[in-house]
Formats: C-alpha cells, structure tokens, sequence
C-alpha cells in the first residue's frame, strides 16, 4: 500500500482541510472528530508520512503513543472521567 499524499488526514496536516486541534508538537497533531462516537473523541496523527503503522520510523512511532498518552490524560481532566 502506498501512500496517498492526497488523503484527509494528509490535508489537515498541511492546513488544508480545518480540525479543532487539542495537541500539536513538531511531530503530531491531535483534534477533535468531526463525527464523534463518543464525547471527546480525538484522532491523533505522526506528521511523517506512512501509509501503515508499521511504516513509521521508531521516532514516529514514539512520538504518537507519547502525543496519545498525553491527549488521554489531558481529556481525562476536561471531562472528569
């Protein structure tokens, strides 16, 4: 599988294309779902481009989960779950 330059996620990483971000270093950006299942839905995404999970480099990978884990805490808090 190769990856689409062209897909959403790819847009609102360049700006193109609008989320309400919650995170965002120079490596993720976390935002809201703009059709959520749940309240305080979040998607989180690795800024380098890789069609898979297993596609990203180590630092790409730990990046995201650390992003992940810091979106979760954070959310926890807002919504005192």
């Amino acid at each position: 599988m190769s990856y689409d330059s062209n897909n959403i996620f790819a847009k609102i990483l360049r700006g193109e294309a609008p989320c309400v971000p919650v995170y965002e270093d120079a490596t993720t950006l976390a935002f809201m779902d703009l059709m959520p299942q749940a309240e305080g839905h979040v998607l989180v995404l690795p800024r380098e481009a890789a069609a898979t999970l297993p596609e990203l480099s180590d630092a790409a990978a730990r990046d995201c989960i650390a992003a992940v884990s810091y979106t979760h805490l954070t959310l926890l808090t807002i919504y005192s779950v």
